[in-house]
């Protein structure tokens, strides 16, 4: 463990049928990531997680779609000096837990894209994606 100062949050995998990834990017920031995010006081890391999906993005799931990846550290990507520690779950991201036309950004998302990590062009990413959680895939 670092001696920089950690953020703790949770993040979703979610991958479409061509393999390609769900990435979200925050306003006022250039990497885009995992959506997910930080706990609020009383959450478990399965409650955080489905509360920041239904912010950011409108998803409605439950505790019991996430699927338990594991925990993985890695440097932040926005925070200069930090370390993002992140509970991690897979979602099968289904038609029903998404608004009538899909996935918009919300909250303080910017953008969201459907990024092929096989062609990942110059997209800027964040090392916990690219470092931690794409080569789960």
């Amino acid at each position: 463990m670092s001696a920089a100062p950690v953020i703790r949050i949770v993040a979703a995998l979610i991958a479409d049928e061509r393999g390609h990834v769900l990435l979200v990017r925050k306003r006022g920031t250039d990497a885009f990531m995992q959506p997910g995010g930080k706990y609020e006081p009383g959450e478990n890391a399965r409650e955080a997680l489905v509360r920041e999906l239904s912010e950011e993005l409108g998803i409605t799931a439950s505790t019991s779609d996430l699927d338990y990846l594991g925990y993985f550290e890695a440097d932040a990507a926005n925070e200069a000096g930090h370390v993002v520690e992140a509970e991690v779950f897979r979602l099968a991201l289904t038609g029903a837990m998404t608004p009538t036309g899909g996935l918009v950004p919300l909250a303080e998302i910017d953008e969201l894209i459907w990024h092929d990590i096989a062609n990942p062009g110059d997209v800027i990413v964040a090392p916990l994606s690219v470092d931690r959680i794409f080569p789960l895939l």
